[in-house]
């Protein structure tokens, strides 16, 4: 791309508990001259603000639609159960799903995870978010879990969490609306995010072939150098007519053997 070709801006969505900031930096890098803007986006939201022209690209959590949006997987999350300091949970490095039978497990209606079965007790009514059930664990109504990535985003310090094995995973991805050619700046991105170097061919765009014609230009040159390096016209000098040269001794004559006395 030239700089003529490089749009002034690209809008990066990005879900709660996903943090773009070492992605961004390297884009500050690469595009000085390309603003990147950062717009927060639920994850429900997301992939419609994607599709709706809203932003360029997302980092989302899946699934998404693949017949309006394409995707590149990027990690998967581990889930965690956000519980009080002084739950008996806290004693164990980590916690089993069968170990929640007893809890009341709340169930956002954002929740993010695909439950066949929510394990534990259900609460009497599901909070709005999860910002709301976390209020719920602080006072000590039920349990909640998480990926991880979101019990960091909402810590307090009356809560830890533990990993619970066995349990349904979020995946995060990058995601940009479906097209036939993916557009420049979202290749950028792609690339940065995949930790390609600014020279990779699927990154920026490499520096241009030469033209066949300097090409030409440029071996003529080398040529003309190596002929001259002689002096005068480069031309190989030849003997005169009916002369040739000698291996050694004097021109036109031979150096016979010395006779023996």
């Amino acid at each position: 791309m030239t700089g003529s070709d490089i749009p002034s801006s690209f809008r990066l969505a990005y879900v709660p508990g996903v943090t773009p900031t070492k992605w961004v930096r390297v884009w500050h890098e690469r595009l000085p001259h390309t603003s990147l803007e950062l717009v927060q986006a639920t994850a429900a939201e997301a992939p419609g603000m994607l599709a709706g022209g809203g932003a360029d690209a997302g980092l989302v959590r899946l699934p998404v639609d693949r017949d309006v949006l394409s995707a590149i997987p990027l990690y998967t999350e581990t889930t965690v159960v956000v519980i009080p300091k002084d739950h008996v949970a806290t004693a164990a490095e980590e916690v089993s799903l069968a170990e929640l039978s007893d809890e009341i497990v709340l169930h956002p209606l954002d929740d993010l995870l695909d439950w066949e079965t929510l394990p534990g007790r259900p609460a009497v009514e599901r909070p709005a978010t999860t910002a709301d059930a976390i209020e719920l664990v602080a006072a000590g109504v039920g349990v909640l879990l998480v990926p991880q990535s979101l019990a960091r985003l909402h810590h307090r310090k009356d809560l830890t969490y533990r990993p619970v094995p066995g349990a349904p995973e979020s995946r995060v991805a990058l995601s940009w609306p479906e097209a036939e050619v993916t557009p420049d700046l979202v290749e950028e991105f792609i690339g940065i995010v995949r930790g390609r170097t600014v020279n990779s061919t699927r990154g920026r765009a490499a520096t241009p072939p030469r033209p066949a014609k300097d090409k030409a230009k440029d071996k003529a040159k080398a040529k003309a150098k190596r002929g001259g390096a002689g002096g005068g016209s480069g031309a190989r000098q030849k003997p005169a007519a009916g002369r040739k040269p000698q291996a050694g001794g004097r021109a036109g004559g031979k150096r016979g053997k010395p006779r023996g006395r």
